[in-house]
């Protein structure tokens, strides 16, 4: 097993070292992990150097960093490399709407400049279809040329882009693209692989954790072997933004993953693919049609079975599921190679019982998104930066936001910091069930 990580701490443990040296704990047992979590201890750095290695093999890339940070830490960070390319001037960044408010943070901490790329029509507020030709279309009109684009690749709703087409289009204007591609970690283990570096992104990050099994808060930063250039300054980009602390548990799990993904994962994930596959036949047999995703993620709409999100999330957990994400119009369940029978089970079950017991009789009409720009008075660094008040919605007409107002999950943002409230944005502030909103103080 190649897991220089691993061995390295739990050799560490069971030599039984007098620990004068950090964490607090000294190993001794408080919730149970403390034994290996260990701090810079002789060899760890050399230790993660082969294990990165070692996913880069796996990946195929140019280079595989860690992150224990998550997903957040390598958005930054990918940003951060772009601004290396470019110390002179400010940073321009064509990025779909539907980006993560950790995209939104770096940006604004490097002072970067965002032009937002809306679809030509939205379904939900995490989708956001951005396909070649809208890009294209978008990259004509923008002068200058921007410095890359951004996009999020598998969405929060399981929705996946024509990456391969997105990459061909960036690359004709000489600029790189950039993929969010948190929950697809896996992708690149299918047969074709759809993982954005095997389809020509020039960067992407992966939320290992989200599909693989990792711990929370293990992730990956990509660089493609197209873009080998980028990888000097990947390392110092991640310390930009990273802790000088990191959990040694979560690089660990990540090391740990590595002999997984390359022994027996690609054929587990293809019974587990085939089983979900499945089960979305058998709820279509019974009336419960399943919403077109990526193969991990069983999305269903409450609505089509008279269910307000609320309603829907409550009948779940009385069959003892817990859904990743449920609101008004989608819930998403999120499925790997290490749910259980039971699990599956349990929301065929569910289901059933949904379809035999509506909650409503009717449901109120849901206003249409408008892909719209909403007016924009100051940068998001500027406002982000600002000194904040929180108010009620209800009497943010007009104000200018502060903090990005995001729903949680999947946080991406509503609006975006420097953005005015005006009457449309406000009514979708309302329909996400956003309260309260931080803005500039006047």
């Amino acid at each position: 097993m190649r897991a220089p990580v691993n061995k390295l701490i739990r050799g560490f443990s069971r030599r039984g070292i007098s620990r004068f040296c950090m964490p607090g704990h000294k190993g001794k047992r408080y919730t149970g992990c403390e034994k290996l979590d260990v701090t810079e201890v002789l060899g760890v750095t050399d230790a993660y150097t082969e294990s990165e290695r070692y996913a880069t093999e796996i990946f195929g890339t140019a280079a595989t960093l860690y992150s224990s940070e998550g997903s957040t830490l390598s958005i930054k960070a990918m940003l951060a490399i772009l601004k290396k390319q470019k110390p002179e001037g400010r940073l321009t960044i064509l990025a779909a709407r539907n980006a993560h408010r950790a995209f939104l943070y770096g940006a604004a901490v490097l002072d970067a400049d965002i032009i937002w790329l809306y679809p030509e029509e939205y379904t939900h507020l995490s989708a956001c279809d951005i396909t070649p030709k809208r890009l294209r279309t978008a990259l004509t009109e923008c002068d200058p040329t921007p410095d890359a684009v951004y996009v999020t690749s598998p969405d929060y709703l399981g929705n996946i882009l024509d990456v391969k087409g997105l990459a061909e289009v960036c690359h004709e204007y000489s600029i790189p693209l950039l993929v969010d591609n948190a929950h697809g970690a896996y992708l690149r283990f299918l047969e074709p692989s759809l993982h954005p570096m095997d389809l020509g992104a020039d960067m992407c990050a992966d939320s290992a954790h989200k599909t693989l099994p990792v711990l929370t808060g293990g992730a990956y930063l990509h660089i493609n072997k197209s873009a080998e250039h980028l990888v000097a300054d990947a390392r110092e980009a991640m310390t930009l933004f990273a802790s000088t602390s990191p959990s040694h548990l979560i690089g660990a799990s990540l090391d740990r993953c590595n002999s997984y993904l390359s022994g027996t994962y690609p054929k587990r994930l293809e019974k587990c693919i085939a089983l979900i596959d499945k089960v979305k036949s058998r709820l279509q047999a019974h009336g419960c049609p399943t919403e077109s995703s990526e193969p991990l993620k069983i999305v269903l709409d409450p609505r089509k079975y008279l269910y307000t999100g609320v309603g829907f999330s409550k009948i779940l957990r009385k069959f003892k599921i817990e859904p990743e994400m449920v609101d008004d119009e989608y819930a998403v369940l999120m499925a790997t190679p290490d749910n259980t029978l039971r699990d599956y089970l349990r929301l065929l079950l569910a289901m059933r019982y949904i379809r035999k017991n509506p909650e409503l009789r009717e449901l109120p009409e849901l206003a249409p998104i408008t892909p719209s720009a909403p007016a924009r008075k100051m940068s998001a660094r500027e406002a982000i930066l600002a000194p904040h008040e929180l108010i009620s919605t209800d009497d943010a007409l007009g104000r200018v936001v502060g903090a990005p107002t995001v729903s949680f999950p999947p946080c991406v943002p509503i609006l975006v910091s420097g953005e005015v409230i005006g009457s449309a944005e406000l009514e979708l502030l309302k329909r996400y069930g956003i309260t309260s909103v931080e803005v500039v103080r006047e």
